[in-house]
C-alpha cells in the first residue's frame, strides 16, 4: 500500500483518488479551495444555479468505467441523459442547423439545413476519422502512451504536421459553414485551427457515434457522486489546504509542502496546473495555457427564446448559449460564453444577433478569464494546441520526477471531461495496484 497524495479536488483529482483507493492505496486529497469540484462545480445566486464549467460530456463510458471500477455502477448514483440535439449552429448568413447524434440523422439534418450534398460531404469527413479513433483509443487514450508499444498508425498521427485547418480547407472548399461546423469544438476550447493537429477532428466522430450526455440538474452532480464515493472508499479529503510544491529527496518525490507543513507521500498525483509547482514548472515551460472565454451566467424572467441545450452563434466573436441551469418558477438560467473579439457584455453582443433578453435579466454573474484562472489556480481549458509538439511537451500520466504523476486538463490526453476522466484512468494504470 502506497501513501498517495492527490493535489487538487477537481474532477481529475477526485477521479484519480477514487481509482487509486479502490486499488488499495491510502489516499489523501488536498484542495486549496473550500469546496470540491473545481470547474465541475456550481455557481449559485438568488435561487439560480449554473454549471461553473462543462454542461455535458462525451464518451459516457469513461464515467461509467470510473464508478464501476471504484465501487457501485454510475447508474446507482446519478442519471446520465443524452443531449438532443447535440447543439444548434447559427451561421452569419442566417442558416440554422440543429445537429443530432447518429450518422444517418446528421446526414439528413445537414442536407436539409445547408443544401443537397452537404450532408454527404459532412458524414464522409466524419467517417474518415474511424481508423484514427481506433488507433488512438488503443494506444493513447486508454493506456499510457509508449512509443515501443504503439502501432505505426498512432505514431504517424502523433507526429503529423498536418493541421485541422488544412484538412478542412481542402475538404470543404466550397462551404465555409461546414468548416465552421467541423472546427467548433476546438474553437470553443480556445484553439486556433492552424495549430491543431488534424487528428483532433476525431471528436466529431466520437460525438456522432457516442452522443453527448448531461446530468439533470447540472454536471456538478458528478462531483457530488464522486465525493460520496471517496467517503465510501475512506479517502481523506482536506479542503482549504494549499500545496506550494513537491518535496523531492534522493531523486524521487517524498511528499508535498502545504500551508500547514509537509505531508509525506510515496506517490503524488498532481491534478492542477503544474506551472504552479516549482519542481514541475521547468518541465512544462514549452507549453502555454489556454485563455478561458468571457463568461456571463444570467438569470432571466419571463418568456425567452426557445433554445436547445447549447447554441453556437458563429462569427467574431463566437457566442455560445447554454440553457441547462436551474431557476425559480417562471425564470431561466443561461450561460453565455464569448470567444474572439469581444469588447462588450456578452448579453449585449447576443442582442446584436437577434436574441434580446437584456431587459429580462434579473441577476448576472460575470466571470472574466483572469477571474477563472485565479479561482481554479490555472486555466480549466488546459494547454493550448501549438502543433504536433504539444503532445510531447504536455506531461502525463508520468512526469520526469519519479513518483509524481499528472492528471487533468493540463495532462495528456487533454481538456474536456472525457479526456480528463481518461487522464485519471491513465494515472491509475501507471501507479498500479497496492
Amino acid at each position: 500500500m502506497a501513501r498517495v497524495v492527490v493535489v487538487g479536488g477537481g474532477y481529475a483529482g477526485l477521479a484519480s483518488a477514487a481509482r487509486l483507493a479502490k486499488l488499495g492505496h491510502d489516499v489523501t486529497v488536498l484542495e486549496a479551495r473550500d469546496t470540491l469540484g473545481g470547474a465541475l462545480g456550481r455557481i449559485e445566486r438568488d435561487g439560480f444555479t449554473w454549471d461553473a464549467g462543462p454542461t455535458h460530456t462525451l464518451l459516457p463510458a469513461v464515467a461509467r468505467d470510473l464508478f464501476r471500477k471504484s465501487g457501485r455502477p454510475l447508474e446507482r448514483e446519478l442519471e446520465l441523459v443524452p443531449v438532443d440535439p447535440l447543439r444548434r449552429h447559427r451561421f452569419e448568413d442566417g442558416t440554422e442547423l440543429d445537429l443530432p447524434a447518429g450518422r444517418a440523422d446528421q446526414l439528413a439534418a445537414v442536407d436539409a439545413a445547408l443544401g443537397p450534398g452537404a450532408g454527404t460531404a459532412w458524414v464522409e469527413h466524419v467517417d474518415a476519422f474511424a481508423d484514427d479513433w481506433a488507433a488512438l483509443r488503443r494506444d493513447y487514450f486508454e493506456r499510457p502512451y509508449s512509443r515501443d508499444l504503439a502501432g505505426d498508425h498512432t505514431k504517424a498521427l502523433l507526429a503529423t504536421r498536418l493541421t485541422l485547418h488544412k484538412v478542412l480547407r481542402r475538404t470543404f472548399r466550397k462551404d465555409e459553414r461546414l468548416r465552421l461546423l467541423a472546427g467548433t469544438a476546438a474553437v470553443i476550447e480556445g484553439h486556433a485551427l492552424r495549430d491543431v493537429p488534424a487528428w483532433v477532428g476525431l471528436w466529431s466522430y466520437v460525438e456522432q457515434n457516442f452522443g453527448s450526455w448531461t446530468v439533470p440538474g447540472g454536471m456538478a452532480g458528478l462531483t457530488d457522486a464522486l465525493a460520496a464515493r471517496l467517503a465510501t472508499r475512506r479517502v481523506q479529503v482536506e479542503t482549504g489546504t494549499r500545496v506550494h510544491d513537491l518535496e523531492v529527496r534522493d531523486g524521487r518525490v517524498r511528499g508535498v509542502s502545504t500551508d500547514g507543513g509537509d505531508v509525506d507521500a510515496d506517490v503524488v498525483v498532481v491534478a492542477m496546473d503544474p506551472r504552479r509547482l516549482p519542481v514541475l514548472a521547468p518541465h512544462v515551460r514549452r507549453t502555454t495555457p489556454v485563455i478561458p472565454p468571457v463568461v456571463a451566467h444570467v438569470g432571466l424572467e419571463g418568456t425567452v427564446p426557445d433554445l436547445p441545450h447549447e447554441t453556437v452563434f458563429h462569427g467574431d466573436p463566437v457566442l455560445v448559449v447554454r440553457t441547462g441551469g436551474t431557476a425559480p418558477a417562471g425564470h431561466h438560467a443561461w450561460t453565455v460564453l464569448a470567444r474572439g473579439r469581444i469588447s462588450e457584455d456578452p448579453v449585449t453582443a447576443l442582442a446584436r444577433l437577434g436574441v434580446r433578453v437584456r431587459d429580462q435579466v434579473v441577476v448576472q454573474v460575470d466571470r472574466s478569464p483572469l477571474e477563472q484562472v485565479s479561482t481554479y489556480g490555472g486555466s480549466p481549458y488546459g494547454v493550448l494546441w501549438q502543433g504536433r509538439g504539444t503532445v510531447a511537451h504536455r506531461l502525463g500520466p508520468r512526469t520526469p520526477v519519479p513518483g509524481a504523476y499528472l492528471a487533468g486538463a493540463n495532462a495528456n490526453p487533454g481538456a474536456g471531461l472525457a479526456n480528463v476522466g481518461l487522464s485519471a484512468s491513465l494515472v491509475a494504470q501507471a501507479v498500479g495496484p497496492a
